[in-house]
């Protein structure tokens, strides 16, 4: 991730009066902490929610029950809904929800490196899947570049 991201994704939410708030299962929480490294973030990073495990991501961002028991917790909709849920909760102007695998193990017949990303800005809601090479390091840390590169390009 170019070390700038943070600063120029803060900049452009600053610039619009907008704010973000991320439902993280495989990044638990980095999207949030690596935003959180620029001065004044307060203003723009409105909050998270580590939703790691897969109850929380009912009980903390909303996701319905039956969408995980029918798609699992590494799909498009349930990034979808982690996205609207913790905008909605968090009164965010955007809401990431990040799901995925980060390995070294398959989970659920998704291979490492799997990630979806869901951006909702309340009107729209879009769901990105990444496949992203490396070990878990690597693909935590290149869902939340991606996370940051897909809201900087919605912003724009």
């Amino acid at each position: 991730m170019p070390d700038d991201a943070p600063l120029r994704l803060h900049r452009a939410l600053l610039a619009r009066g907008h704010t973000v708030a991320a439902a993280e299962s495989l990044t638990a929480g980095l999207f949030c902490a690596t935003l959180a490294t620029v001065p004044g973030a307060s203003a723009t990073l409105r909050g998270g929610a580590v939703v790691y495990a897969t109850d929380l991501k009912t009980a903390l961002v909303g996701v319905p029950q039956h969408l995980l028991a029918a798609r699992g917790p590494v799909s498009p909709e349930t990034a979808a809904a982690l996205a609207e849920g913790v905008r909605e909760r968090c009164r965010a102007t955007w809401g990431v929800g990040l799901t995925g695998v980060a390995g070294p193990d398959p989970v659920d017949g998704h291979a490492p490196g799997r990630v979806y990303l869901g951006l909702a800005d309340g009107l729209r809601t879009d769901v990105v899947p990444l496949d992203l090479p490396g070990d878990r390091q690597a693909v935590r840390t290149g869902a939340v570049a991606a996370a940051m590169d897909a809201l900087l390009q919605r912003l724009s």
